[in-house]
């Protein structure tokens, strides 16, 4: 098995489970031509977020991380009528990219863009009392996880569920001597999660077009204030 094989793997199941969507499409497509970097998560992992935050009913959902608004698109379609999606995003260019893809598929009324640094921007979400959020995904830099996940607790309830991506590194997240920030970001996330007596979670690894990396998810199972 190799990357080659994942990839080719992953088309197979595009094809028959998350055909070529024109928005979604257009999105990526834009999100290339501004030079933003091809990290967003790939078809099916969009498709399985917008799985599980439709099976949740989620009306209140938290991204930390919009980069183009991918996968923001995917979550935004899944809430229930009246829902809102609030995505936050350190970057202007980015963020002006997301904001002209959620526009163009006529999701703007839907998803609230946030500008600055996420760990800016979540103290003020709490103050207005935005929370608890159904579903919060974390998809934002690695040295800072952590903190996000911290976050995420305070802006839940129980029954709320929290994934975070990129949690495997290619396998480096078992080197505990990594100089990798990245790497150490994550494993502090690790650690921190499984500390954490107020939530349920386990992770898993994937592979795909997206490479080999892996999935974080904890169901939140007490009061996380």
């Amino acid at each position: 098995m190799n990357p080659e094989v994942w990839s080719a793997v992953d088309q197979y199941i595009n094809g028959l489970l998350v055909p070529s969507d024109p928005e979604l499409d257009a999105a990526l497509e834009a999100s290339a031509a501004a030079g933003l970097p091809p990290i967003q998560v790939s078809p099916p992992q969009g498709k399985l977020l917008h799985l599980m935050a439709r099976m949740l009913g989620s009306r209140n959902i938290l991204e930390i991380g919009t980069l183009g608004g991918y996968s923001t698109i995917w979550l935004a379609r899944a809430v229930s009528p009246g829902g809102r999606v609030v995505t936050l995003e350190a970057d202007a260019k980015h963020a002006e990219v997301a904001r002209d893809n959620f526009t163009r598929v006529g999701l703007a009324n839907v998803i609230e863009l946030r500008l600055g640094p996420a760990l800016d921007s979540l103290p003020k979400i709490a103050a207005e009392g935005r929370g608890p959020f159904d579903f919060i995904f974390i998809d934002a830099d690695k040295p800072t996880m952590a903190e996000y996940f911290e976050w995420a607790l305070k802006l839940s309830r129980p029954g709320s569920v929290i994934i975070a991506d990129n949690v495997i590194r290619k396998g480096g997240v078992i080197d505990a001597s990594s100089t990798d920030a990245n790497i150490q970001g994550v494993r502090r996330f690790n650690e921190r999660l499984a500390a954490e007596s107020r939530v349920c979670a386990t992770e898993i690894q994937t592979v795909g077009s997206k490479g080999y990396d892996g999935f974080a998810l904890a169901v939140v199972t007490g009061d996380p204030h």
